[in-house]
């Protein structure tokens, strides 16, 4: 790898900064200083120090997301804000991105990394990977959504659905309002609101839980985010 590209990669700033900064004689390769950008070093192997701190190279990074309403699942847009946009100014990388997307209204679980391949799993549909999201449902959520959820079936459109897991948390039959938990192993567009339309109800509120092993940690606030821990990450890896 490229000095330059290593420098900009653990966050000492980017190329155009990294190149001025090693004329200054700021950073050392393995005790020497060396002041050439295009010096290739061994990320793994190297020592590598910027004003006499070691810095540690890093491939990939994973973050959790809680994503709040009004945020789109984008790496960048004109006219609104993006979940990348949420992040501090140390940890932006111009390779992050998320995985999968969340409506503009909908909240919650969020996986942000620069690692295409743990990507590609996740989103794969041969890989039947869960999303469980929950929702506030406008109309009573009954054992026939249930089955029929269970089965499969056409959306308005005529487009199908795989089967999915229907939980019914909660009934109001006063204001007319169910509470409920979904478990799908697809991403269609609007999917979980297109369902619930195709059985005469409207989703009102949607918040994802889960992808996967990786759970919206609880004491996460909306709009914040962290990294997620090793554990974490050697279970969301495990998939068949």
């Amino acid at each position: 790898m490229r000095l330059d590209k290593f420098l900009a990669e653990t966050g000492v700033g980017s190329r155009k900064e990294v190149k001025q900064l090693l004329k200054k004689s700021l950073v050392t390769v393995n005790d020497i200083i060396v002041k050439d950008a295009k010096t290739q070093v061994d990320e793994n192997k190297d020592m590598i120090s910027f004003a006499g701190e070691p810095l540690v190279y890093q491939e990939f990074y994973y973050y959790m997301l809680h994503k709040p309403q009004g945020v789109i699942s984008a790496t960048e847009d004109k006219r609104d804000q993006t979940v990348i946009d949420l992040l501090q100014d140390e940890d932006f990388r111009e390779d992050l991105f998320p995985v999968g997307r969340l409506d503009k209204d909908t909240e919650g679980l969020l996986l942000l990394t620069n690692d295409g391949q743990l990507a590609h799993q996740l989103l794969s549909p041969k890989k039947h990977v869960d999303k469980e999201y929950f929702a506030k449902i406008q109309g009573l959520v009954g054992s026939n959504d249930k089955e029929k959820f269970a089965e499969g079936f056409a959306l308005t459109n005529g487009e199908l659905v795989k089967p999915s897991e229907l939980l019914i948390d909660k009934i109001d039959e006063a204001e007319g309002i169910s509470e409920i938990r979904l478990i799908i192993q697809e991403g269609k567009f609007h999917q979980v609101k297109r369902m619930f339309e195709a059985v005469d109800k409207k989703v009102i509120y949607l918040k994802r839980l889960r992808m996967g092993s990786l759970w919206l940690d609880e004491e996460l606030p909306l709009g914040a985010y962290r990294a997620i821990t090793n554990e974490e990450l050697d279970l969301l890896k495990k998939i068949d």
